[in-house]
């Protein structure tokens, strides 16, 4: 055995043997701040993930992949204002029918999963079978509208930005009406963007 002292013996530790050291041991703290970083990117990437895909579902090619929608109320809501008008400025489905706050969008798209089973059983795969339905679907969006206070209507239409000077004066009128009374766009428009359905009767014609 050599009497030779080792040179390394009492030295300072460089630069990369203390990164090297701190690798192998790390400490708690570096361990928890670590562990916090990688939570936050990974909660990034999930929230834009997820996001994302919430978004396309939005869309109106989206919408209509399906025949039951792309065969019938599309068809229907092709020939009305919202999807062709002068201003060149179309409503697609989400427009209307999925609420824009996070919130109640996350509700909606919640309840909307469920019509996946109508899909798979094909309850209404065909034109008689939509037909036969329409009256009970259209009724839970009237209620679900009304309930909202037209929440998505007034996106786009409030009351309180029409203009008199503009509006034909019978219309304005009626819409003033109807706001002193606390209703709502659904009240009067239901039909606006769709067929309304053979059973329906509207108060107003009694």
């Amino acid at each position: 055995m050599s009497d030779r002292p080792d040179p390394e013996v009492g030295k300072t530790p460089g630069v990369m043997q203390r990164c090297w050291r701190t690798l192998r041991r790390p400490s708690v703290k570096y361990s928890l701040l670590a562990l916090l970083s990688v939570g936050f990117v990974l909660g990034i990437v999930f929230w834009g993930a997820f996001n994302t895909g919430l978004e396309a579902t939005n869309r109106l090619d989206f919408c209509i992949s399906c025949h039951e929608m792309r065969d019938n109320v599309y068809q229907e809501y092709k020939k009305t204002v919202h999807f062709s008008n002068r201003t060149g400025v179309r409503a697609i489905c989400s427009d209307c029918h999925v609420p824009h706050d996070w919130t109640h969008k996350l509700i909606r798209k919640a309840k909307a999963s469920f019509e996946i089973w109508a899909k798979i059983t094909g309850r209404v795969d065909t034109r008689e079978k939509f037909e036969t339905n329409r009256m009970r679907l259209a009724t839970i969006e009237w209620d679900r509208m009304k309930a909202a206070g037209s929440r998505e209507c007034r996106n786009c239409h409030s009351f309180d930005a029409m203009n008199p000077e503009v509006q034909k004066q019978t219309v304005y009128h009626k819409h003033m009406e109807a706001q002193a009374a606390g209703q709502t766009c659904i009240d009067c428009h239901k039909g606006i963007a769709h067929h309304l359905p053979k059973e329906y009767h509207d108060p107003d014609e009694d």
